[in-house]
């Protein structure tokens, strides 16, 4: 299997815990700076970019066991035999599918507002609205905003789709390629058959956002028996962001947890 070398952030590097964070679709490293910086009191933390995103190279496979394999590398590279892994939606996918595979790895799992299951939806309408923006004829980001707000009416998420959106020589440029993310984005939605795994039952922490649905005990206890469940008052999928300080008491309390 094809790997590449992950770009990441590092905070924490006299802490002797390491903490690897990953990132949801559309997002990367910078997205979970404010919580990396909270956490690397304590804790080596290692975030991310994963294939395809942020500053992380191009590659036409963008699966689960293709992205775990770029996590096994970058811990090897880093000389990490074990390390405490945080994912959020695609990253606790891929968490996942890393405790499952190669539970010997990990410390302890933490996965955020996802389940090991596919999904219905489907991102097709989202990156094709954002495959016919006229790059050209833009002028500035908040034009962009505008153009998409019929197709993608949600203004928080616009914008955080258009952290993708990168200047450069004075014209707008997409930094993913949005052609691999359609081809793709079935993968991200699904979860790899489970075949004859065994269930992961070490030290599990699945976090939910009030506000959300994507994450059900039924879903998850059959290959996660021992996990333990939290849920964030007043926040949705992207519960980091909505209540940060109650995000990483959760995280800690977890991790410090005998």
């Amino acid at each position: 299997m094809n790997t590449v070398e992950l770009a990441y952030e590092e905070l924490g590097k006299d802490n002797p815990v390491p903490l690897i964070i990953l990132h949801g679709f559309f997002a990367s490293s910078r997205n979970w700076r404010k919580i990396a910086e909270r956490l690397s009191s304590t804790y080596h933390v290692y975030v991310l970019d994963m294939r395809n995103h942020g500053l992380s190279p191009h590659h036409a496979i963008m699966d689960y066991p293709s992205m775990t394999a770029d996590v096994l590398r970058f811990m090897d590279v880093h000389k990490l035999v074990t390390a405490h892994i945080l994912g959020h939606s695609m990253g606790g996918k891929i968490a996942m599918w890393l405790a499952l595979n190669h539970p010997e790895r990990m410390k302890k799992l933490l996965v955020v507002d996802i389940a090991p299951k596919s999904y219905t939806h489907n991102f097709d309408k989202t990156i094709r609205a954002l495959i016919d923006l006229p790059l050209v004829s833009i002028q500035h980001r908040k034009q962009a905003e505008q153009m998409l707000a019929k197709d993608i009416p949600e203004p928080s998420y616009r914008q955080f789709l258009l952290q993708n959106l990168v200047l450069k020589a004075g014209s707008y440029h997409w930094r993913i390629d949005l052609a691999i993310f359609l081809r793709m984005a079935p993968n991200i939605v699904a979860f790899p058959e489970i075949q004859d795994l065994s269930p992961y039952s070490d030290q599990t922490l699945f976090v939910a956002g009030a506000n959300s649905s994507y994450l059900a005990q039924k879903d998850t206890l059959h290959l996660f028996p021992n996990a333990l469940f939290e849920t964030i008052a007043d926040a949705g999928h992207w519960l980091h962001v909505q209540q940060p300080e109650i995000f990483t008491e959760v995280v800690e309390n977890f991790l410090q947890r005998g």
